[in-house]
């Protein structure tokens, strides 16, 4: 058991996390870790398979997050095609992690391609290019209808519109191609939102909003940090920020490693460039409220003075970066590969990723000096291993 954990002072415990399909369960872990230390989020922002999670999380009481995740995942993890799990983890047991592996990995995701995953989305009977009528049929591979019921099922949508716990989720209008947050704090949440967020095509359709048609927010910007970031009024903020695709990957040497390489790269929406962005942002507006305090008081009554004293900020922002890293067998198709063995292994990765973050108590104080500090435990463990030095983490 880990210990409960008492975090400082902040007036946000954001849990961010980022699209990325059936590596979701990783999210899953992150929060069961999360939860085993006492830590519980405030707000709770996503997109795509991250919006589901979120959406969970928000709309379950702290004591049913648990049950709930692990009841969304098992269900949309479970196959027509093979009934018995306990055969499939037998089987997977015994392929080990090499090309056996690789094969079955390949094998549930054809599985996936071509009977859907209950509670998630089936394929349309006719496909679309086939479809002579237009409309959501015509523009889309598959059905997300059993979303919506499994939702419907796992979320309480009054408790998230209560507020008690804030969410965002983000989505793309097609029209327009501008990116838009469904915000609890302004918006009536339900499910079509969080839908939206997930809707990625061709293979999902687009929803509808209010006369409006959303896909998946991950065209666009796949790491809702800058959301929590940038948000006004700002607070001390803590962030758990859970990334399913890494930007760091070795150089492809076949076909099939620039299909996983390219995706990687896609969906990361070069968070590591964002994240630097966003704290370097910050460090600028407590630099610029320390200069400000040195004014004389006459200086606040001209108008650009006061304006550049609404940029500044004095608030802290520590970021806690943890990212999926890639199992051997995995390939281009490991976001849709939904067998349960390798859910369970994509769960417990988080939980252990966690689990090792959480043991660096420093890393959760409040930042000092600039106000803005970001800690990875993959990054610390192969600094220290460049070092010579022993992780304090194992």
């Amino acid at each position: 058991m880990t210990r409960k954990i008492e975090l400082p002072p902040y007036e946000t415990v954001a849990l961010v996390l980022q699209g990325g399909g059936a590596l979701g369960s990783y999210q899953a872990g992150v929060y069961e870790g999360l939860h085993e230390a006492g830590i519980q989020p405030n707000w709770f922002a996503g997109i795509s398979i991250g919006a589901v999670n979120a959406a969970i999380l928000a709309g379950n009481a702290p004591e049913q997050r648990m049950p709930r995740l692990n009841e969304f995942w098992e269900t949309i993890c479970r196959s027509a095609f093979f009934p018995d799990a306990s055969v499939e983890a037998q089987i997977t047991a015994l392929a080990g992690d090499g090309p056996g592996r690789a094969a079955l990995s390949a094998f549930a995701a054809g599985r996936a391609l071509l009977g859907g995953q209950d509670g998630f989305f089936t394929p349309r009977v006719v496909p679309p290019f086939l479809w002579p009528f237009g409309g959501i049929a015509a523009t889309s591979f598959y059905d997300t209808r059993p979303l919506k019921e499994t939702l419907e099922r796992l979320v309480d949508f009054d408790r998230i519109n209560a507020r008690e716990t804030r969410l965002s989720v983000g989505a793309v209008d097609i029209e327009t191609g501008n990116f838009a947050y469904f915000d609890n704090a302004s918006t009536k949440i339900v499910p079509e939102h969080i839908m939206a967020s997930g809707a990625l095509p061709p293979g999902f359709p687009a929803v509808e909003i209010e006369g409006r048609y959303y896909w998946d927010g991950g065209l666009v910007s796949n790491t809702p940090l800058t959301e929590v970031l940038g948000h006004t009024p700002r607070r001390d903020t803590i962030v758990f920020q859970v990334d399913l695709w890494s930007s760091d990957g070795p150089r492809p040497n076949n076909i099939l490693d620039v299909a996983e390489r390219e995706k990687d790269i896609r969906f990361s929406s070069r968070t590591r460039m964002a994240t630097d962005a966003a704290t370097e942002l910050q460090r600028l507006r407590r630099a610029l409220k320390r200069a400000l305090d040195c004014l004389p008081p006459e200086a606040a009554v001209d108008p650009e003075i006061a304006s550049l004293r609404d940029l500044s900020c004095s608030k802290v922002y520590n970021v806690l970066h943890l990212i999926y890293r890639d199992k051997q067998y995995e390939a281009q198709h490991k976001d849709y590969e939904f067998s349960l063995p390798t859910m369970r292994e994509h769960w417990e990765a988080g939980l252990a990723d966690i689990r090792r973050t959480l043991k660096h108590p420093e890393w959760l104080e409040r930042p000092r000096g600039l106000g803005v500090v970001t800690h990875d435990v993959h990054r610390a463990k192969r600094d220290a291993a460049q070092a010579g030095e022993p992780d304090a983490a194992e």
